[in-house]
């Protein structure tokens, strides 16, 4: 996202926003390396927000994105979350997650929580 994005509009979590208490991570593993990761953050109000949605590059194309998205979305209903919410990458660069989440159903919305609107930005929702 650093490199597609300028740094006020890059809303990835570092480290730290990954290990705090209301996000948890997942990352899918082939063999011994890491290949695909994402993060659950919760809301509050029965809410959630998809975070740090990433496939290696070498694997793309794959499934392994669709993959880890099912499990986040299959989390988000065993949590009994009624919505879930995210923040992409807004450019062309970002196409296939466009693509990838579209087929599972978001749909575009406008700036949710703190986020403001950028064209760096693209917010999309989906009720569970």
């Amino acid at each position: 996202m650093h490199r597609q994005s300028p740094p006020e509009s890059v809303h990835a979590l570092d480290v730290q926003g990954l290990r705090a208490p209301d996000v948890s991570f997942w990352v899918a593993w082939e063999s011994e390396q890491p290949v695909a990761c994402g993060a659950l953050r919760a809301l509050g109000g029965g809410e959630g927000e998809l975070k740090s949605m990433r496939t290696d590059a070498d694997q793309r194309g794959r499934g392994i994105g669709a993959r880890m998205l099912e499990h986040l979305l299959a989390e988000a209903r065993r949590r009994d979350y009624r919505r879930v919410w995210l923040e992409t990458g807004g450019t062309d660069e970002f196409a296939a997650a466009h693509r990838l989440y579209l087929r599972a159903g978001f749909v575009d919305c406008g700036p949710f929580g703190s986020y403001a609107a950028n064209p760096f930005s693209r917010f999309m929702t989906l009720a569970l």
